[in-house]
């Protein structure tokens, strides 16, 4: 009953943080709203008994990944508008609200609901939980493990990319800096 309770508690809070994340405005209290989302997966994790990817998810996701996000954030200097309230909004809540109904009705019909997986119980209290992770990891998801790394390389060069100052830019900041003295 408890973790009925727990589970309803990290469903509502996660899809929360979620709508926050994207919805927000500023960068860096999507940053936040991003941080309590990834908290809260770690949450399911814990109820899943899997405390290992629980420590993953919190060290990884939410130390690294996040301080990379505000790191590039911040070089970027984004300024942005302060508007918390859109009249769209409601035209787009309706759409993703939709959206999310029919992906979980192709999920409830999906031919691959409730099918177990390879790894089962007596493997895992055999091997241990990160040794079947690693096991699992490195044997059938090694390629998709490598891809993701180097799209977080490519992005994190090009944010470094669009963070340079353009010669040009300097020229013309230089020009209008020296017509405002004259």
């Amino acid at each position: 009953m408890i973790q009925l309770f727990f589970f309803y508690y990290l469903a509502v809070a996660s899809i929360a943080s979620a709508v926050l994340t994207v919805g927000l405005r500023n960068p860096v209290h999507c940053g936040l709203a991003l941080l309590s989302l990834l908290f809260h997966i770690a949450g399911f994790f814990i109820l899943l008994n899997a405390e290992f990817i629980a420590a993953v998810q919190i060290i990884i996701y939410a130390g690294a990944i996040l301080v990379l996000y505000l790191f590039v954030l911040m070089l970027l200097n984004l300024k942005t508008e302060e508007r918390f309230l859109h009249r769209r909004y409601a035209f787009w809540l309706f759409f993703a609200l939709l959206a999310a109904g029919q992906t979980f009705l192709f999920l409830l019909r999906s031919p691959f609901a409730g099918k177990p997986g390879d790894v089962t119980p007596d493997k895992v209290t055999r091997f241990g939980h990160s040794q079947t992770i690693g096991i699992v990891l490195f044997n059938d998801y090694f390629l998709p493990f490598e891809i993701v790394g180097v799209f977080l390389l490519g992005a994190i060069i090009g944010a470094i990319v669009l963070a340079k100052d353009h010669p040009a830019g300097a020229v013309q900041a230089a020009s209008d800096q020296k017509e405002a003295s004259q």
